[in-house]
């Protein structure tokens, strides 16, 4: 069974003009990068409002502290078969493109070339006067010794370059994301809940523009009449499936 959805997921990439895959936090499960939602997941130990813009505008060293602990050790993470089963289907022409909600960095570390990143990344981080770049590395430096990261130049606060709730998704993101979306063949959303908008408006945008539409997460996301392809595997054995075929037809 898991073979013939990966065979008619390769199949379908390959008949589409173009091919486009959004990823959520089910592909980085396996990395030891916890979800947001589930039972054990990440807002099982932080609370939600750790990602609150007024909260981190209200307190920053509260969040650099929880960050800390609990967000920055992730980006040490390794990409699983996941990210490398992706950047396998860019690099032989099968997707044109991942957009991806995690800041983790996994697809990038993988190989894939074309990642746009809806929320951020969690080695960004910039002054909120000048703009001024800096590195994960400088500000935890600050943060550890209990203070606040402020800019080199101008002295103004350093914050992360992650979206935070009440930030607005990066605008060349969210235009280019639409725009694949609505001219792509054949679309895939891949460990995402689908919850969290604009990110899911992606497959109804494809969807409206005649794309063959997959829905891959553990837990079923859509109702099956909204897409034939609604695939509810575990992630990992997909994409070992797909890589096994890939093999096999190469």
């Amino acid at each position: 069974m898991l073979e013939e959805k990966a065979e008619i997921f390769i199949d379908k990439l390959k008949k589409a003009d173009n091919a486009v895959v959004l990823t959520g936090a089910g592909v980085s499960t396996s990395s030891g990068i916890p979800d947001f939602r589930s039972k054990n997941g990440l807002y099982s130990k932080i609370s939600e409002d750790t990602f609150n813009l007024d909260n981190f505008l209200t307190n920053p060293m509260e969040y650099y502290k929880t960050a800390l602990e609990y967000i920055h050790p992730l980006a040490d993470s390794e990409p699983n078969v996941a990210h490398k089963m992706l950047a396998e289907l860019e690099s032989r022409g099968l997707i044109e493109a991942v957009i991806t909600q995690n800041i983790d960095n996994l697809h990038q570390k993988a190989g894939s070339k074309n990642v746009i990143e809806f929320h951020g990344n969690i080695n960004s981080f910039f002054c909120t006067g000048c703009g001024k770049q800096y590195t994960r590395e400088a500000v935890e430096e600050s943060a550890a010794a209990g203070k606040l990261p402020e800019c080199t130049e101008c002295g103004r606060m350093i914050r992360p370059g992650v979206v935070f709730f009440g930030d607005p998704i990066p605008e060349e993101a969210l235009t280019y994301s639409y725009r694949l979306a609505s001219e792509c063949g054949a679309f895939a959303a891949i460990g995402s809940s689908l919850c969290v908008m604009p990110a899911s408006n992606l497959p109804l945008i494809a969807m409206q523009g005649g794309a063959d539409v997959f829905v891959i997460n553990r837990e079923q996301v859509y109702p099956d009449h909204m897409t034939k392809y609604n695939f509810t595997v575990d992630i990992t054995e997909f994409s070992e499936a797909v890589l096994d075929f890939l093999g096999q037809s190469s």
